[in-house]
């Protein structure tokens, strides 16, 4: 009976399998429960405390949102008695076919499942995901109403391009939350394995969760890592440098000469200030700044304050002048150099693209080349993050934020992590709240859920500038009294996009390359917003492309790109030194005698946790 058969290629006997969901000892079992329930009522407990003395958000109005998208997809097919009824007699007929296939199993004939979890989905690997005609059952019921949802989402007609994304987030929210692969009693592994240890691992799962809610403050704040191996500037974020100079915005992280003679033009980066810096100085293996200073770079970062109340008003010009501008001319003093490369990564991609086009109306001339990776400047083709950027989701977000001066980064960690809920939500719970495990430790990670918190003045400009107006790109955005445009950028530019990238999709990045008025060097690289930026040659993984100029229809372009093995990081250095930064001196010391260093890198701002 069944279509498994054990490893020296017989039948497996289902009395074997059934043991395996026998309580081999009830009095353990049942006190464990009991355990886990109280450990669950204090996790119930750490939710409504905040809640109750109005220190945390109400769920109303994100529910409400939610709400009123999927009711536009509810009127599209109930307006059409026929219509609806097409629409549940294809759910009903697909679960008459699980259902007679099930039968058919039961009576020991042999059948293929007539619906199959999506290639590479690990969340059905279990061999009794198959061989158990429960658990099939449960799987195939799934996977046909998730994707009858989402067919339902995908055929109504009439939906603005931004409802209609809103609606497919969140139907695929909805999916990933509802999976039997999350819950004890519909999952053959979790199940086993609570049988097995009498129910300990829902007792440190329920033990876990309680944790987690307290440090998010009543909202959930999943673990993703075991941070006890992780200290930055001792394992992490540990390339030597100096801090020379801070602003109440910034730290300026000047990095020690690895080599003899560096390159005459100092090369300056400009991060994000949703994350801290150390994205790009994660390990001696890993380390973009390591790498760069091994190549003869004078390298200079800029460490972004982790704002409070006292930072509300500090809008984009703020974080220009006290941060980007502060740097520049920190480097200048600090080297003597005339010009710099300056290097902008994702959202610090998007402030040193519009800092550049103030500067060129402003007359500045100390910036040779700009580099930017995974930025976006034109948001036509924003991706997932689109979902969250309406008028009535931002204005919610502003009400939250003037009543702190900022927005707590575990909000826009969570939503990050939403899009891909599956792989950095779900499976998270089911490891640390159903198995009770504690998850890996891992660098990466580590800095993921290393949060920071965003100015309001700064968090508002940035998302009714960049993602709800497209200001930036359409030569309209007002910075300093001025009205900036792109196409006064006239610095030779590389931009690198990332082929996976579900935050600054390549198609995006891509778009946004005809808006600067100089030349711009296009590549993608492979993997994602992190891994395909972060990519040594050591490591020998993935590949970029390169093509011709960036122009007319990226898939077009991507027909024609030439595929490279490896990492894109050399390729830049030959694209920098063929842009006039060949040149090189005797190795420069920290400070140039000008800065007195204030501490170690990687400073003071970057230790401060959100």
């Amino acid at each position: 009976m069944g279509r498994k058969g054990n490893e020296t290629g017989g039948v497996q006997d289902p009395g074997d399998s059934l043991q395996s969901y026998v309580v081999k000892d009830p009095e353990s079992f049942a006190r464990n429960i009991a355990i886990a329930i109280e450990e669950a009522g204090k996790a119930a407990s750490a939710w409504l405390a905040p809640r109750e003395q109005g220190n945390a958000d109400p769920m109303a109005e994100p529910m409400a949102d939610l709400v009123k998208t999927l009711s536009k997809v509810s009127e599209y097919w109930l307006s059409d008695p026929t219509r609806a009824l097409e629409a549940q007699t294809r759910l009903l007929s697909n679960f008459m076919t699980i259902w007679s296939n099930s039968i058919r199993r039961v009576a020991g004939e042999v059948e293929e499942d007539a619906f199959k979890p999506d290639r590479g989905d690990k969340r059905f690997a279990d061999p009794e995901w198959e061989s158990n005609a429960f658990f099939d059952f449960l799987k195939q019921a799934y996977l046909v109403t998730s994707r009858w949802a989402d067919d339902l989402v995908r055929g109504a007609e009439g939906l603005d391009e931004h409802t209609r994304h809103k609606a497919e987030f969140y139907v695929s929210q909805i999916a990933n939350a509802l999976s039997p692969s999350n819950f004890v009693m519909t999952n053959p592994e979790l199940y086993r394995e609570t049988v097995a240890t009498n129910a300990e691992n829902l007792v440190r799962g329920m033990k876990m969760l309680a944790e987690d809610i307290a440090a998010g403050k009543g909202d959930l704040k999943v673990r993703q890592v075991d941070a006890k191996p992780f200290a930055i500037g001792r394992n992490i974020a540990n390339t030597p440098g100096k801090v020379i100079a801070r602003s109440d915005m910034a730290e300026i992280i000047q990095y020690e000469a690895r080599t003899e003679t560096v390159f005459s033009r100092p090369l300056l980066i400009c991060p994000p200030w949703i994350n801290k810096f150390y994205i790009l100085d994660l390990n001696q293996e890993k380390s973009f700044i390591r790498w760069a200073v091994d190549q003869g770079h004078t390298v200079f970062v800029i460490s972004w304050v982790n704002p409070d109340e006292r930072h509300r008003n500090k809008d984009w010009e703020a974080y220009i002048r006290e941060g980007l501008q502060f740097a520049l001319d920190t480097v200048q003093e600090a080297t003597g150099a005339k010009k710099a490369n300056l290097i902008g990564y994702c959202v610090g991609g998007s402030l040193l693209a519009a800092a550049l086009a103030l500067f060129a109306k402003e007359g500045e001339k100390r910036i040779a080349t700009a580099t930017f990776f995974a930025t976006q400047v034109d948001f036509t083709y924003g991706g997932d993050l689109k979902v969250f950027v309406d008028e009535d989701q931002i204005a919610t977000m502003e009400r939250t934020m003037q009543r702190s001066g900022y927005l707590d980064g575990g909000k826009m960690a969570t939503a990050f992590n939403m899009l891909r809920s599956r792989e950095l939500i779900w499976s998270y719970v089911v490891n640390n709240y159903m198995r009770g495990k504690d998850p890996m430790a891992f660098d990466l990670l580590y800095w993921n859920s290393d949060s920071t918190r965003m100015t309001a003045a700064n968090h508002s400009y940035y998302l009714r500038n960049c993602y709800l107006e497209n200001r930036l790109s359409k030569g309209t955005m007002e910075l300093a009294g001025k009205t900036i445009s792109l196409g006064d950028v006239k610095i030779p530019v590389y931009n690198l996009a990332a082929r996976e990238d579900h935050i600054a999709p390549a198609k995006s990045v891509f778009v946004g390359s005809r808006f600067f008025g100089g030349e711009v060097e296009y590549v993608m690289g492979g993997s994602g917003h992190i891994a395909g930026v972060i990519n040594p040659p050591k490591a020998g993984k993935y590949q970029y492309w390169t093509g011709g100029k960036p122009e007319g229809a990226f898939e077009d372009w991507l027909a024609e790109a030439k595929e490279h093995p490896g990492s894109w990081w050399p390729h830049w250095q030959a694209w920098l030194e063929s842009h006039g930064t060949e040149k090189r001196v005797a190795a420069r010391a920290i400070g140039g005698g000008k800065f007195q260093p204030l501490c170690d890198a990687p400073g003071t701002y970057v230790m401060e946790r959100s």
